[in-house]
Parts: structure tokens; sequence; C-alpha cells
């Protein structure tokens, strides 16, 4: 069974443009690319998968010849399918393994404009960046993540929860048991996590074990492709580095922290390769003075995001499904004593924010913080929106000041800011200041 997707209407837009190039779905390993081009392929008559993991034959036909239009007759001939512009999807699963399927990916745009063609990946990213001009102006690219939370509550049949969130704001903020409820499944996102895996089998069985072991399987898999990296960095490094992330996670990333004694220019290099791989996200420090955000960064500071709270959780081996007090915590104590331990709250807006930003580009997040007179103020995201700085803060519960919000929007000379709670839809006015509260379940709101 398919659950939908975000990106299933990125899709769709992209079968019926009329100005289409092949197009390129990029994402982290297992958070649900092939799924949703195979559910894509439903709208085609005719539909031409080709892994080149499994048939590794395949790739002769790329080495030795560059007219794609022969190609895809050869292909289709090989799977006995018919390849029909206009009614044929070809899709080249695992294409980093071919860099010339990739190349050819030009020709398709130049000399069979006609026909639908998208490619995805695991480890995509490795291979592009040995390819600096591989198809600019002539490939588009969408970006995956994991489930979002919206995602997940369509997934459990409470669409119409979506509409709710969509349609509430402190003007009319939801009914107290509606916000109540919402609360409950966030806190079940925050173990169940948004690979499409876990959250499958928790529509299933109901089972926090069972999404566990998928959750491990899938950590397994991502370890095991650190060997692949082997010829460029220590395996045992990657992973010292991932674990670092996680123990730091809603911190700024302290090196010397990486168990190992490694050198911070190897450490550098390990988290750019996790980077790219899409399993950890960098959040940049940005002074913040104005737009574009990225023009003032600190490369001295940064925090590190991991790809997913149920991975997350999983790496720091905490056994969910027992009747345990971490488990009692999330599902029906003090939430917030779990969530500012661990900076899951934090973590789960960094990704709901990049989850519902435009898919056609890979966006950056940031944050602020004072590192003047060794001050400790910080405000956990600044993003832009309507031309305008936005400053956003993630409070785990429903209390909390907000004195560093303040600060900044004092300093910056702002008037808007968000704060992300357990609260339901509400605002502060503060003068000229208003700060405009979202439940940290309707982080979709934000974008």
């Amino acid at each position: 069974m398919y659950i939908n997707r975000i990106i299933d209407k990125f899709l769709i837009e992209w079968k019926e443009s009329e100005n289409r190039k092949p197009l390129l779905l990029r994402g982290a390993r297992q958070v649900g690319k092939s799924c949703a081009i195979r559910n894509l392929g439903i709208q085609f008559e005719y539909f031409l998968e080709v892994n080149f993991e499994k048939r590794p034959d395949t790739k002769t036909l790329f080495e030795s010849n560059t007219d794609v239009r022969t190609i895809t007759k050869q292909l289709g001939l090989l799977w006995g399918v018919n390849v029909e512009p206009g009614k044929t999807l070809l899709f080249l699963d695992e294409i980093q393994s071919c860099p010339e399927a990739l190349k050819s990916l030009w020709f398709f745009k130049e000399d069979f404009p006609e026909l639908h063609v998208i490619a995805a990946g695991s480890l995509l990213e490795f291979t592009l960046k040995e390819m600096p001009s591989y198809g600019v102006g002539r490939i588009k690219s969408l970006f995956m993540y994991p489930f979002s939370f919206n995602e997940f509550l369509c997934a459990i049949g409470k669409n119409n929860w979506v509409d709710a969130i969509r349609e509430a704001s402190a003007e009319s903020p939801l009914f107290d048991a509606i916000h109540n409820e919402l609360i409950t499944q966030y806190r079940n996102f925050l173990i169940i996590g948004g690979m499409p895996a876990s959250v499958a089998m928790w529509v299933k069985k109901h089972d926090y074990k069972l999404c566990q072991s998928e959750l491990d399987d899938i950590q397994t898999s991502y370890y095991d492709d650190f060997a692949k990296y082997s010829k460029k960095i220590s395996p045992q490094l990657l992973r010292n580095t991932l674990l670092s992330v996680v123990a730091q996670n809603g911190k700024k990333f302290v090196y010397n922290k990486v168990e190992g004694g490694y050198r911070t220019e190897e450490i550098k290099k390990a988290l750019n390769m996790l980077s790219d791989a899409g399993i950890i996200k960098r959040v940049n420090h940005t002074a913040a003075n104005g737009l574009p955000l990225g023009a003032e960064i600190n490369d001295k500071f940064r925090k590190y995001l991991y790809l997913d709270s149920g991975l997350l959780l999983r790496i720091l081996d905490l056994d969910l499904g027992g009747a345990n007090e971490l488990t009692e915590l999330i599902v029906t104590g003090s939430v917030a004593d779990l969530v500012n331990k661990g900076g899951l709250a934090e973590l789960f807006l960094g990704w709901e924010m990049l989850k519902h930003s435009n898919p056609a580009s890979s966006h950056d997040l940031f944050y602020w913080e004072n590192i003047k007179d060794g001050a400790c103020s910080e405000v956990d995201y600044i993003t832009g929106k309507n031309f305008k700085v936005l400053p956003i803060e993630c409070k785990a519960g429903t209390s909390g000041k907000m004195k560093s919000l303040h600060l900044f929007m004092k300093d910056k000379h702002l008037t808007e800011a968000i704060r992300c709670s357990l609260e339901n839809f509400n605002e502060i006015k503060d003068g000229e200041r208003t700060i405009k509260i979202i439940p940290l379940y309707a982080a979709s709101k934000i974008m």
C-alpha cells in the first residue's frame, strides 16, 4: 500500500510540464524515493524501471553508446516494455552506480526531450560532486525527506486533522480536545520517526517494538554504507562522528568531543560526507542582519541535526518497546524532560521546516547566537519570510521565558517572531512586537 507524500504533487507537475527536463529525485537512503516514482508510474501506460545495482550488465549499454534513442529501444527490448514518448516513464534507479547513465540525462534533454525520464539513487551526491557540470540547465532536481508530521497524520487516517491545523490561527485556535490529541500524535511521531518503513509498520501493527526493528535495519544499512567510503575516509571516523552528532544534538558542535583523537580537518571531512549522504543537516550560525542569511555565516559555530528522531533514539539505544520510564515520558508523562535532554523538539522543528519548503532546492538552516562578551543568548532558528528576517524559538513544553528572542528582536529592530511549543495557537503582543505561538505539531504553517 502506497502512502501519499508531499513530493507526489511536484512529480505530477513535472509529468504535466510542457518544458520538461529529465528529473533527479535526491535524498537520503530509504526516505521513499523509489516508491514515490513507482507510484508516479501508475499514471503512465508503460513503466520501465532499470536498477543498475540489480542489473549491472545494463551499464554497458550506456558505456558503449551515447544515442539515447538507441539505448531506450534496447532497454525496452530487454524488459519487454514499450517505450513511447508521452506514454512511458523511464526510471533509472541507483544511477550513481553508472556515471555514464547520469551523463546520458544531458542527452535525453537534447535528443529525446519528449520521453519522461526520472532517476534516483543512494549516495548520489558523491557522484554528482565528481561531475561538477553534470547537467546545468538540462536536468531538474527535487529533494525528498522522511515523512513530515502532516504526512504521518494522513498515513494514520487523520487527514481532517491536517485540514484543522491548516485553518487554525491565533484568532481561531483548535479545540482543546483536538489540540491534546495532536500532542499525543506528535509524541508518537518522535518515537516512530518519519522513515517510511517505520511509519508503514506503525500503520499496520501499532507496535513500537516492530517500528524499532525497522529503524534498526535502516541504521545498520547506513553504517554498512560507510564501508563504501573507505577509499576516501575511515568508516570508524564516520561512525564516531555520527555518534557525536547525535550526542551533541541541539548544541554547537565541538570537534574534540569526537572519540578517537582525530584532527579537526578529518572530522570536518567526515561531517561533509555525512551531509552529502543526506543523513545529517548543518545548521549555520548567521549574524542575521538581513537577507540573504547565508551572507553572514560564522563557520566557527555550527550545529548538526540527525535525519530522523526515531533513528536518533535508536542510536541512543533506547528500548522504546518496554514499559520503561522513557516511554512514559514521551507518550504520557512530562515530555519536556526528555525533549530538552535530547534536543528532539529542535530536531523535529528543523526538519519540518525543510520538509515543507519548496523541494526544487536544497535549503539551508540557520540559527543565531550572541557571541559577544561571553553572552549565552541564542535563537533556535532564523529564516526569511516576506523579505524579512523571521526568528523562531523552539520550546519543548508549554512554558519558558523568551529573553533571547526579545533581545534578538530588539537588536535587529524586528516586529515579528514565532514561538513553537506545545501550547495552542496564540500570539503575544509587546508594544510593536508580535510573537505568534504555533504548536510544534503545526510547524508546517511556518513555511
